[in-house]
């Protein structure tokens, strides 16, 4: 069997090498912003020509090129579209049902303010289900309420793309950090606690933010009580989770403490003045509806939450675990040729096992998306829906969601193929020559390893060993550096192709994904400046922050 070995300067120049590297997210960029292609095109044209990079600058055999696509595609189609559409699903059974006027009308009678209002679904529940579940299921959910509650489709997605940030350094219970912790070898715990002193500026500042987007500094003046309420309380039990208790279970403690808290103070506090985007249908007092039927209404996500806790539950996954009683419902199969690639040095520490792995592993059962659909099927019982109407919603699922689906699959290809190939380390290690100031990009690693592959997940594993390679150099404790691969990776969720999809499929917006990427573009960026601005402030200002261990 031959070994190909990554290379990670084929030009001789780091800087020369990262630009052509970098040449299909250029690409990618001007099929949406400037030609305003529809995603799947883009995506397919940008995975096309890291291929040709990847055989014609680094040397990759045309095999392993291949199955890194294949890989990456079958990726996207399980478990992240498996995901999607089961919570797209669910959605519709909810709508389908007649209940979800009736939730609609539930959470007006906390506030009919849509300003608030996006602050309680897309804030804090949308960080609940990050932290339950994460892979975009929150973004599609989320995205679908707040439409139906009178947002404008692209503004729906776009708010909640946006909110989507507070959560995803600890989503689907703590994945992203435990995994790379595993993987450079570093207590996941010390990584969160560095997170935890990093990210309150941002959890704190998007609620404000969401605000102003929607109705100016007017509506940060006509609400900051609330906002003020529901962004320190998630921030606060976000920076002591995670500090004290690890990286598994922030997310889920903020968004419950922060809705609670939010809900209880719009009890005794109102906005003046009611705020209802352009073209919603106006705000009118309903009857008081019974607990009962409130209850039953929410039950679609009541149940949501229940079979995502006891997917997560330890007794529950030692049943598929090996020698468990359900172990036969997982399987696996080897994507070829892509065992014969070689990572080396500074991507993966000297005498670590170098070879990827092209182990493809399928859990029908243990995975969110079983989750969610049995959500759905407990939705069904519990409406006593008729065959006709299941079937209805399953149709709008699949018909509304094939394009998606294949723009995801093309998308984490890309991701795969960059990763690969080699393509990813190289921008990264170019980065890393950048001296003292690596502290400012540290994080934008981080921010393009979440545009790259759609996951601060894979960002983590992508370029966890670079940063603490790097931090090790610069005489700095190298959780520092991982944090905020951590951190950049978090604002840089909102422009992930991945997410893109997944949000314009949610709100019917199949081929706007151009609109959207356009309308976050900015806002990521600019995060991403503020993350920087925080990293190298921790590291050269007011190095007290940093946690000592």
């Amino acid at each position: 069997m031959e070994i190909w070995e990554q290379v990670y300067n084929p030009l001789g120049n780091i800087w020369l090498s990262a630009f052509v590297a970098s040449l299909p997210i250029l690409l990618f960029f001007a099929s949406l912003v400037l030609f305003k292609l529809k995603g799947w095109v883009a995506a397919a044209l940008t995975v096309g020509l890291s291929c040709i990079i990847a055989i014609a600058m680094y040397g990759m055999p045309i095999q392993s090129v291949l199955s890194s696509f294949v890989y990456g595609f079958i990726t996207g189609m399980w478990p992240i579209a498996w995901i999607i559409l089961a919570a797209i699903f669910l959605y519709k059974l909810s709508v389908k049902s007649g209940y979800f006027e009736t939730l609609k009308h539930s959470v007006m009678s906390i506030t009919p303010d849509h300003r608030i209002q996006v602050i309680l679904i897309a804030f804090c529940f949308g960080a609940f289900l990050e932290g339950a579940i994460g892979f975009g299921g929150p973004v599609a959910i989320t995205a679908a309420l707040l439409m139906g509650l009178g947002l404008r489709p692209l503004y729906a997605a776009g708010l909640c793309m946006i909110a989507n940030t507070a959560p995803v350094a600890f989503g689907a219970v703590g994945i992203p950090i435990i995994a790379m912790g595993k993987a450079v070898g570093v207590d996941p715990v010390h990584i969160s606690a560095m997170v935890a002193h990093m990210l309150p500026p941002i959890t704190i500042f998007v609620p404000f933010f969401i605000v102003y987007l929607m109705d100016g500094f007017k509506g940060v003046k006509e609400t900051y009580p609330a906002i003020l309420v529901a962004s320190l309380t998630f921030a606060i039990t976000q920076f002591v989770t995670a500090s004290y208790v690890g990286p598994e279970l922030p997310d889920i403690t903020s968004a419950v403490v922060s809705l609670v808290c939010t809900t209880a103070f719009l009890k005794i506090w109102k906005p003046k003045n009611i705020f209802r985007v352009e073209g919603s249908e106006p705000y009118v007092e309903n009857e008081q509806m019974s607990a009962k039927l409130v209850i039953k209404a929410w039950l679609p996500f009541v149940f949501l939450i229940l079979t995502v806790v006891l997917w997560t539950m330890p007794f529950f996954k030692a049943l598929f675990a090996k020698g468990g009683a359900l172990s036969f419902t997982t399987f696996q199969f080897t994507v070829p040729f892509i065992n014969e690639i070689n990572q080396v040095a500074p991507i993966i520490k000297e005498g670590q096992n170098a070879a990827l792995s092209g182990v493809f592993s399928v859990p029908l059962i243990l995975t969110a998306g079983t989750a969610i659909l049995a959500a759905a099927f407990l939705t069904v019982a519990a409406y006593k829906l008729k065959t006709s109407m299941i079937k209805e919603a399953a149709t709008e699922t699949i018909k509304e969601m094939s394009i998606p689906i294949l723009t995801i699959g093309l998308v984490v290809a890309y991701a795969y193929v960059a990763k690969n190939s080699a393509q990813a380390a190289t921008m990264g290690l170019a980065l890393s020559n950048t001296g003292q100031a690596f502290a400012f990009f540290s994080p934008v690693i981080g921010w393009l390893g979440v545009f790259l592959t759609g996951s601060d997940t894979s960002s983590n594993l992508l370029f966890g060993p670079l940063q603490q390679v790097t931090a090790q150099q610069l005489g700095v404790q190298d959780y520092v550096f991982l944090a905020a691969n951590t951190v950049g990776g978090v604002v840089g969720k909102m422009i992930s192709p991945q997410s893109i999809a997944i949000a314009c499929a949610a709100v019917g917006l199949v081929g706007q994904e151009s609109s959207l990427f356009r309308f976050t573009l900015k806002y990521s960026i600019f995060f991403i400046i503020i993350a920087g601005i925080i990293s190298w402030s921790i590291v050269h200002i007011v190095p007290s922050l940093i946690p000592l261990f």
